[in-house]
C-alpha cells in the first residue's frame, strides 16, 4: 500500500515506491532522487516518512507517494523545455521535482498565497542546490492566489494543484496549453484526482483518477487553522 513506502533514506523511499508500482518511470525516479526531501520538511527526521506533514499556516507537504503520482500522471506533458505551474507550491518540493523533469530549458512557476511559505520555499530550493535555477528564472516562486494562476507565465503544458477545489478554476483552464493537462483534486466531502486534458484543438475532457483527501484550496484568510487531512 502507498503509505507503506516509508524509508530510512531518500533512495530507500524511492525504491519502495518503485516496488509498489507508484513510480513506473525512470525519469520520475531520477527526478525524485535528485531532490532530497529532507530539505523541504520542518523535521528532517521525518523526511522519508510516506505521509503528509504540516508545514504551518494551515498547509501541508503531501505524502511522497502523492507527489510521485502527480509526476507520473503529468509525465507526458513534462518534456524538456515544458512550462509548469505548481499551485499551492508550499515547501517547494514538487516544484523542484518538476524542474528536474523539464530541465534547464523549461520553466517551473510555483505559486503560494502565504508569504512566509514562499520565503521558506526559496530557502529550501537554495539549500537543495537550485539557487542558480531561480537566479535564471527557470524556477519562479511567487506569492499569489493559485486559483487565479499566473497568466504572464503561461500557457502551461502541465498544471499541478496541491489542494482540493470544489471545481476546476476557470483561470487555470484558460492558462492550460493545447495540448496540456491539469492534475487537480476536486470535491469537498468526496474528493477525486481529476485529469483535465486539453487537446491540440482546445477540446477539454475530464477523467476521475483516484479518491483522495486533501486540504481545501482556499484564500489566505480562511486557510489558517485548517486541520491536516
Amino acid at each position: 500500500m502507498a503509505w507503506r513506502c516509508s524509508g530510512s533514506s531518500n533512495a530507500e523511499l524511492i525504491g519502495n515506491m518503485k516496488n509498489a508500482h507508484i513510480i513506473n518511470s525512470d525519469r520520475v525516479a531520477s527526478a525524485m532522487a535528485a531532490v532530497d526531501r529532507a530539505n523541504y520538511v520542518p523535521r528532517r527526521i521525518d523526511a522519508y516518512e510516506d505521509s503528509p506533514q504540516t508545514i504551518g499556516h494551515g498547509a501541508t507537504i503531501s505524502a511522497p507517494h502523492m507527489h510521485a503520482y502527480a509526476a507520473e500522471h503529468l509525465l507526458p506533458y513534462l518534456r524538456p523545455g515544458a512550462r509548469v505551474l505548481d499551485v499551492g507550491s508550499g515547501s517547494g518540493y514538487l516544484s523542484a521535482v518538476f524542474y528536474h523533469l523539464v530541465g534547464p530549458t523549461g520553466t517551473v512557476v510555483g505559486i503560494e498565497h502565504i508569504p512566509q511559505l514562499v520565503d521558506w520555499s526559496v530557502n529550501n530550493l537554495e539549500n537543495d542546490g537550485l539557487g542558480k535555477a531561480m537566479e535564471e528564472a527557470k524556477i519562479v516562486m511567487m506569492k499569489g492566489d493559485g486559483r487565479e494562476g499566473w497568466a504572464e507565465g503561461g500557457p502551461y503544458d502541465a498544471i499541478h494543484v496541491g489542494a482540493a477545489s470544489p471545481e476546476v478554476p476557470s483561470s487555470l483552464l484558460e492558462q492550460l496549453a493545447s495540448p496540456g493537462r491539469i492534475f487537480i483534486p476536486v470535491g469537498t466531502a468526496m474528493q477525486y484526482i481529476e485529469h483535465v486534458d486539453k487537446d491540440k484543438n482546445g477540446k477539454v475532457t475530464k477523467d476521475k483518477v483516484m479518491g483522495v483527501s486533501y486540504v481545501p484550496l482556499t484564500d489566505r484568510d480562511l486557510q489558517t487553522g485548517i486541520p491536516i487531512n
